[in-house]
């Protein structure tokens, strides 16, 4: 059993510094690899490699390697148009921002599937978010260079097939209320499907990661590992730092997936098979268990 006192001394938030100026991004067209049907037409090695990202990674590792856990949820093309429907808008399906809280008390209350993404400040969450809403540009979703802009839950809904939550960054620049706002929320969130704990592939798993796992753990959660910004690593370092992530996982995890997802927000990496994911899991796409 963790101990929930250590945790919040980590996680609890340095002073406020001075506020800096933030920008919102909207995009007024969407990015040319936004949809997967624009993706499609590229050459089919190109394609597999956007899809599948570790695919062109796995052929640098030891044949000693187990990378089984690597290749778990592997939909076929169909099944990615498919889920991409969902994060497509349409007359019928309206995708946006619908609100946002700060307690536990002041969240909607909402009964469809709902999802959440969670990490460490300036771990590309906001951005991520921002690339799996890419087809609708004028959803509005806030992204800082500055670390620790998420200072609330940001609540998402996808029609009513999902609502999508982007919770405030932990360890630095936290918001002073993290653990009361966001430890609730994962404790208490009955209709919460799955969380997704981002790490940042550029650095590795982080002292702050480990106890966001361990609270996951505790909590007993469903959870997944999205390892962001693959395209900042050199190869090498990336893969050690995959690599030690899924040491992890297997040793000492038992909600987590098996299958760490890998994704670049500017490049579009991953981000097909992510949206995939997030369409099967709470329950809009029917595929084997997950």
């Amino acid at each position: 059993m963790f101990h929930i006192k250590p945790r919040i001394i980590v996680l609890k938030a340095i002073p406020k510094l001075q506020k800096s100026i933030s920008t919102t991004q909207t995009c007024q067209s969407n990015h040319k690899l936004s949809s997967f049907l624009e993706a499609a037409k590229m050459p089919e090695k190109k394609l597999r490699k956007l899809v599948f990202p570790f695919e062109d990674l796995e052929r640098h590792l030891s044949s000693k390697v187990n990378t089984s856990n690597f290749q778990l949820f592997q939909p076929r093309y169909e099944d990615i148009k498919m889920a991409e429907m969902f994060f497509t808008p349409s007359k019928k399906q309206k995708i946006d921002y619908f609100t946002s809280a700060v307690r536990m008390d002041h969240a909607p209350l909402i009964t469809q599937s709902e999802v959440c993404f969670i990490g460490r400040s300036n771990v590309g969450k906001s951005t991520l978010i921002k690339a799996l809403f890419s087809l609708v540009p004028e959803t509005e979703v806030r992204v800082s260079k500055t670390p620790g802009h998420t200072k609330k839950m940001n609540f998402f809904t996808v029609g009513k097939a999902f609502t999508l939550v982007d919770m405030p960054g932990y360890g630095y620049k936290a918001p002073k209320d993290f653990v009361d706002m966001v430890e609730t929320y994962l404790e208490t969130r009955h209709n919460l499907k799955r969380t997704f704990l981002l790490v940042d592939g550029s650095v590795g798993l982080q002292h702050a990661d480990r106890i966001a796992i361990d609270m996951c753990e505790e909590f007993g959660l469903p959870y997944v590992l999205v390892i962001t910004k693959i395209d900042k690593a050199k190869q090498g370092e990336l893969l050690r730092h995959i690599l030690e992530i899924q040491e992890v996982m297997q040793n000492h995890t038992v909600g987590c997936f098996p299958q760490p997802f890998l994704v670049s927000s500017l490049h579009y990496s991953g981000v097909y098979l992510l949206r995939c994911f997030i369409a099967h899991v709470t329950g809009n796409l029917k595929l084997g268990p997950c």
